[in-house]
């Protein structure tokens, strides 16, 4: 039996870059590849302007084999210090067509196939946003979410900075998005793993932990509930919590890949801007997983899925986030 070659190279993620701090900026300048065949996978939220995200995906990509982008909320904000000015889709379409440029495969290309140690696995970018779904408890409606919401004080920028155009709704914009991609996912053959990469969770549990919890209505959708099941899923990678961390939900890996704001990364331990290996996988990883997926109780694996990691104590979600 002849054993299949497996490429050189590494997979590592990082997303929520927000380069408009210079401090940010400065890691990005500082981020190379532990060797010529890795991949990067980049989960949104580079900087709030064409330029800056140009600067920043042309940085990375001249370093590694690869790089995966999907958007954040940050680079769809039609934002006043952008002489982009461009809304909704035709903004979005603006950023791909940049992204095929430098060579960065975005959600609209061919989902590309990872060889390397661990692969492989279809690596599958996303471009999904929010329905607010997510609702705070005691809410049943967006109207009520946002209600509260504004009584608090925790609303989301994006409430008046993305545009759905041509949508009547960011809600509308995501059930599309969410409709074409189920169906993109559909066609991966069977037998290979799927490592997606979306700038929110595809569901709702790392959002728990949150200390606004109302903020969570800009987190996801509901929609995608079970596609970790549904998609063979390895590895879910994803950002825009700002708080970067490991969990399991039924046996499947969530991965949290931000930086976070200046203020955010330097109350943590280590060096800001370490990349975030996906495959291959560790040994300590593998055994989380299987006592996760071994967990008979509902109560058990609830808490199995809550000490895979300690997670990092959230600073808060600010409302730009």
């Amino acid at each position: 039996m002849t054993s299949r070659a497996v490429a050189p190279g590494k997979l590592w993620a990082i997303s929520d870059l927000h380069i408009g701090y210079e401090e940010n900026r400065a890691l990005v300048e500082r981020m190379h590849p532990a060797s010529g065949d890795d991949w990067l996978l980049v989960a949104g939220d580079v900087a709030e302007t064409v330029a800056d995200v140009r600067w920043a995906l042309g940085t990375l990509a001249d370093r590694f084999r690869r790089v995966v982008w999907v958007p954040g909320n940050h680079e769809l904000w039609t934002h006043p210090k952008d002489p982009v000015a461009l809304r909704g889709v035709a903004r979005y379409e603006h950023l791909v067509e940049m992204c095929r440029e430098l060579g960065v495969t975005t959600p609209e290309d061919p989902y590309p196939v990872w060889e390397g140690a661990g692969g492989p696995a279809v690596v599958a970018p996303l471009f999904l946003l929010y329905d607010y779904s997510f609702l705070p408890p005691g809410c049943a409606t967006k109207a009520e979410g946002l209600e509260y919401a504004h009584g608090t004080g925790i609303v989301c920028s994006d409430e008046y900075l993305l545009h759905p155009d041509p949508y009547p709704s960011r809600e509308a914009w995501c059930r599309a998005r969410v409709a074409e991609t189920g169906r993109r996912l559909a066609e991966i053959p069977a037998d290979l793993p799927v490592i997606p990469v979306n700038h929110y969770p595809l569901h709702r549990h790392p959002t728990d932990v949150l200390w606004y919890p109302e903020f969570a209505m800009w987190c996801g959708t509901s929609l995608t509930a079970d596609w970790h099941r549904r998609f063979r899923v390895d590895t879910m990678v994803y950002g825009h919590l700002h708080i970067p961390r490991t969990t399991w939900h039924e046996g499947v890996r969530f991965e949290e890949v931000s930086v976070g704001y200046p203020r955010e990364w330097r109350k943590r331990s280590g060096p800001p801007g370490r990349l975030r290996l996906i495959l291959p996988t560790t040994a300590t990883a593998t055994a989380t997983a299987t006592a996760t997926a071994t967990a008979t109780a509902a109560a058990a694996e609830s808490a199995a899925a809550k000490s895979a990691s300690a997670p990092v104590a959230p600073s808060g979600p600010e409302a730009t986030r």
